[in-house]
């Protein structure tokens, strides 16, 4: 897979929970990447966690974080 096919399927997992309601509660960094954790504002719905391991994606959640996470309309990040 190429890089940019995998940080776009990244990318798509990231802006879907964003776009179902869910926001970004922590954020761990790593050697194998980053463990972004979100939970559903409202919801008794256990947290989902997504291994992110490009850098570009992990670019795209920070960038998010300072957007305000706004669902609904996803983060466009330049790359």
């Amino acid at each position: 897979m190429s890089a940019f096919a995998e940080f776009d399927k990244e990318r798509q997992a990231v802006d879907a929970l964003l776009q179902q309601g869910y926001g970004i509660v922590n954020i761990t960094e790593d050697l194998d990447g980053a463990e972004v954790t979100f939970i559903r504002s409202g919801s008794d719905d256990d947290p989902v966690k997504l291994l992110l391991l490009t850098a570009d994606a992990r670019k795209h959640v920070a960038t998010a974080v300072f957007a305000g996470q706004k669902p609904g309309a996803p983060v466009e990040a330049p790359i």
